[in-house]
């Protein structure tokens, strides 16, 4: 009888070889793959995050009301809108779908109490009225930030010129761009935001800072016609 011939122990080291670094091969080409799908969710979280802000300051800041505050407790009159290099306050207004009718109060500025954040508060700009009430609620924009800054164009108060400006305080009108610088601390870049204001000055700020009730009286089709009332 024949002997049943084996491998060799060189044929058996060769294939060990071989099939080694098959596998070493076939987990760097996976982990290739998943460093790639891991640096493109990054990606475009970053981008998700970047268009979120934009969002915002084009939605809100874009529409910002030329209104006096009537209402605080502050002795003298002051503007709604203003504004220094590391904080802004102006007056707007949320989408229909935010169920919060009315001018809304903004306040932005950076906190440094945990991390760099960018916070901003919200509070309705009028009065609360009986049976309604409208807390103030604060929102975490963006977190880790490394630089930030505001900047205004209008004219200057002394040249009358238009110039960019580190601070908006005690104007009688709003600037014409608002300019806001914003870099992280993971280097992501960030393209400077420029904002136009489509209202400068305050041409309706006597009306609109009258109350909601009144404004609704006025233009009550139904109170012009004399219906609705008691005979």
């Amino acid at each position: 009888m024949k002997a049943n011939k084996g491998f060799t122990l060189i044929e058996v080291l060769i294939v060990m070889t071989l099939l080694s670094i098959m596998v070493v091969l076939l987990f760097a080409t996976i982990k290739i793959s998943a460093d790639s799908w891991e640096k493109g969710e990054n990606k475009i979280a970053d981008v998700n995050e970047i268009a979120t802000v934009y969002s915002f300051f084009q939605r809100h800041l874009s529409t910002a009301k030329p209104v006096w505050d009537d209402f605080s407790n502050n002795q003298e009159r002051v503007f709604g809108f203003q504004g220094s290099e590391t904080s802004l306050q102006f007056v707007s207004e949320f989408p229909a779908s935010a169920a919060r009718p009315g001018l809304q109060s903004f306040d932005i500025r950076l906190s440094t109490v945990e991390t760099d954040t960018l916070v901003i508060t919200t509070k309705a700009f009028f009065p609360s009225v009986e049976g309604t009430s409208f807390p103030e609620e604060k929102i975490n924009l963006i977190s880790h930030i490394k630089t930030f800054s505001i900047s205004y164009l209008g004219q200057d108060t002394s040249t009358d010129e238009l110039l960019w400006q580190q601070e908006w305080i005690n104007r009688e009108q709003q600037p014409e761009l608002v300019k806001i610088h914003i870099g992280l601390e993971n280097g992501t870049f960030w393209p400077d935001m420029i904002v136009p204001i489509k209202i400068a000055t305050a041409e309706f700020s006597e009306a609109a800072s009258a109350s909601p009730a009144i404004i609704q009286e006025e233009t009550d089709p139904e109170s012009e016609n004399g219906e609705g009332t008691e005979q």
